[in-house]
């Protein structure tokens, strides 16, 4: 995680901040899009480190309206391990939103939002059939998911990161 904030570093980004090992990054940054941002991350990872994978940027304000937007407000207080919002670099058409349904063989819930997918699984991610390869064919875009707590985790982060109004 600390090379990964030195990538960010070394793009501009100030006050580059991880969450544990997880794969989450907070930053501030003046300068392009969410699309933008992917991109420069992606090729100094793979000049900087050898890393060949994708990244999902979404800011401030997106991030609240993910947490405020989550379709399964029960499942998140009850059981938010179990709970995962996805990532999707592009959003889906309701054709696709739908073929992800049919595909559902399990106890699994699915609603996308946007460029996020909010999923439910019951009974564990590592049971269910319902795989980020599969998700990721149905809804003809990439994705990385993450459990409702490691959301709330960024969430925090980055309330304590952004200025005081």
């Amino acid at each position: 995680m600390s090379d990964l904030r030195d990538v960010c570093g070394g793009l501009g980004f100030e006050d580059a901040r991880s969450l544990l090992q997880s794969g989450n990054l907070v930053f501030r940054c003046s300068a392009g899009t969410g699309a933008k941002l992917e991109a420069a991350l992606q090729a100094e990872a793979k000049k900087r480190l050898g890393l060949d994978t994708d990244f999902f940027v979404r800011d401030a304000k997106e991030w609240k309206a993910i947490v405020a937007g989550n379709p399964f407000p029960k499942e998140a207080r009850s059981d938010p391990g179990h709970l995962l919002v996805l990532f999707l670099r592009d959003a889906p058409d309701r054709k696709s939103e739908a073929s992800l349904r049919e595909a559902i063989a399990g106890n699994e819930r699915a609603r996308t939002l946007g460029r996020q997918a909010y999923i439910v699984y019951p009974d564990g991610v590592g049971r269910s059939k319902l795989t980020t390869a599969l998700i990721e064919k149905k809804l003809g875009t990439r994705c990385t998911g993450r459990n409702w707590n490691t959301v709330l985790k960024v969430a925090a982060l980055l309330a304590a990161t952004s200025p005081s109004p």
